[in-house]
């Protein structure tokens, strides 16, 4: 979960102070950003779970979005967004949260599959009836398993547009022996496990060495959608993290992996060295992960502009772009179906819509902002 700012830390003490009194805090967990030592999300606090790929962006959402709460209560609630995997880590390997004050601890979702299916469960507190997350971050479309939008169901709330493409070494850290460039035909050859050497398209020899993010992963079940792929293939290795270059088994000129344009961008020009304080201009949440690993063309044309600082390339094959969403529980109590505590965060004249700040947000954590932002799926 994010950290406060200093912007934040005088509320943030306030706060704390306040809950110590009440004997409501707890100790969260012991990851260094995993919310700020001494301060739980209250029952009636907004908390969300889910995608890695927009993790960062919604801890800066949060951030600007609390600081406008003037007196944090159970009319102003703070917004809260427990991260993909322990800040600092860059393992999938699982670990444990407890979303808010008299919620039980629970496996922390990560990813966008995890995350609806932890939304879905309707886990309450224990005393107030309170739901314990309230809605989740999805780098993929509405996930045909998951309960249906209408009574009892849950649905995708749009807020904006990313991009993902292949990656492979850089050539700083030893290049690679794929080409610079590959069509979709042949990225379908490859992640479907049919082309099997570099040399079958263009590239040096060398056999291909697939990777694809954990199970579960919004960004993995775009791409599966992307390349047809029904059934991961053998030749492929789940055991990275979705959208960093660090696993070591990319240290290779042969190995292949998928990346989210919009978190490269952020990650290459906005963010600090990993372990490195962010400095003035850079974002506060995230690092640059990217390590190992370049993005490239697909089809002869470039995933980012050619700008200094570059964005997602418009003119990137329209096939590879995607959606971003925010789940949320279906309510037909609203005209737009959001329940009415997530309203002024997600809807179409929310916070996350309409506020510069958020759409500011938006841009410096990589992705595009949508005119259908706050639309339902």
């Amino acid at each position: 979960m994010r950290k406060f700012s200093k912007l934040f830390a005088a509320a943030t003490t306030m706060v704390a102070a306040a809950a110590l009194l009440a004997g409501t805090v707890t100790t969260a967990s012991a990851a260094p950003n995993d919310p700020p030592k001494g301060i739980t999300p209250q029952y009636y606090d907004i908390v969300g779970v889910g995608s890695d790929t927009t993790t960062p962006l919604i801890d800066q959402i949060s951030e600007n979005y609390n600081a406008t709460v003037k007196k944090h209560n159970v009319n102003h609630p703070w917004l809260f967004s427990w991260d993909a995997v322990p800040p600092g880590s860059h393992s999938s390997a699982p670990t444990t949260i407890k979303p808010k004050a008299g919620c039980p601890v629970t496996t922390r979702p990560n990813g966008s599959t995890a995350g609806w299916e932890a939304l879905a469960m309707n886990t309450k507190d224990g005393t107030t009836g309170h739901f314990c997350i309230d809605f989740s971050r999805s780098s993929g479309a509405r996930n045909p398993l998951a309960p249906k939008a209408g009574s009892g169901g849950i649905a995708w709330v749009t807020f904006a547009k990313d991009a993902v493409t292949w990656a492979t070494r850089r050539a700083s850290k030893g290049g690679s022996n794929a080409p610079a460039s590959l069509t979709k035909a042949q990225l379908i050859g490859i992640f479907t496990c049919k082309t099997t050497n570099w040399s079958q398209v263009g590239g040096k020899a060398g056999a291909i060495k697939v990777y694809l993010p954990q199970q579960g992963s919004g960004t993995l079940a775009t791409w599966e959608k992307f390349m047809g792929i029904t059934t991961v293939g053998s030749c492929v290795s789940q055991a990275p993290e979705e959208n960093e270059g660090q696993y070591a088994g990319f240290n290779n000129p042969n190995a292949v992996f998928i990346y989210s344009i919009g978190d490269y961008v952020a990650q290459t020009y906005h963010s600090a060295a990993c372990g490195v304080k962010p400095k003035a201009g850079q974002n506060l949440f995230g690092c640059n992960q990217t390590d190992f690993l370049q993005v490239n063309d697909i089809s002869g044309i470039a995933p980012m502009t050619s700008a200094k600082v570059p964005t997602i390339n418009p003119k990137f094959p329209a096939d590879f772009f995607r959606t971003l969403y925010n789940v949320v529980r279906w309510t037909a109590a609203t005209k737009d179906h959001i329940p009415g505590v997530l309203e002024p965060m997600f809807s179409a004249t929310g916070f996350l819509c309409k506020n510069p700040i958020a759409r500011t947000d938006i841009t410096d954590y990589g992705f595009i902002n949508t005119p259908t932002c706050g639309s339902l799926s």
